[in-house]
């Protein structure tokens, strides 16, 4: 999932409407996470049912269930959902926000604010160092 693409193309307005309620924010992680198929993290399974909670499945095979934030930068957020996205979307889209103008014009706490964007800019560092290194290269050739 590439937040920072989908943060870029969208302006404040649009996300506000989408992303307003935790079941479109939910709708969406299950749509990002599962785009490709389900497959089972504990057996491998790919056949699933529908999960206790909202858009979650579970294994057919193990009997597992896994949510739409896990394994995202959202699994284990105390926060929100929609805070969440929407300090997310601010932090991809205006990046030298500093936490304390985050936390005013978001009126939440400094603290949680710098905790969660401090793990959305690792996030973003690691999809960056994925990126293999020849790439760079080729950007700035003289080709």
């Amino acid at each position: 999932m590439e937040l920072l693409h989908l943060f870029m193309q969208i302006d404040r307005q649009m996300f506000s409407t989408s992303f307003a309620e935790t079941e479109n924010c939910l709708a969406f992680l299950a749509a990002e996470k599962w785009k490709a198929g389900y497959v089972c993290r504990h057996c491998g399974h790919t056949n699933y049912c529908k999960g206790k909670k909202p858009y979650s499945r579970r294994c057919t095979r193990c009997k597992r269930e896994e949510s739409a934030t896990a394994h995202t930068i959202f699994h284990h957020c105390r926060l929100p959902l929609p805070k969440a996205f929407e300090i997310a979307y601010m932090v991809c889209s205006t990046p030298d926000l500093t936490v304390a103008g985050l936390a005013a014009e978001l009126a939440t706490r400094q603290m949680t604010c710098w905790k969660f964007r401090k793990q959305v800019l690792e996030c973003m560092e690691q999809k960056r160092a994925a990126i293999p290194h020849y790439e760079g290269r080729l950007k700035n050739s003289a080709f």
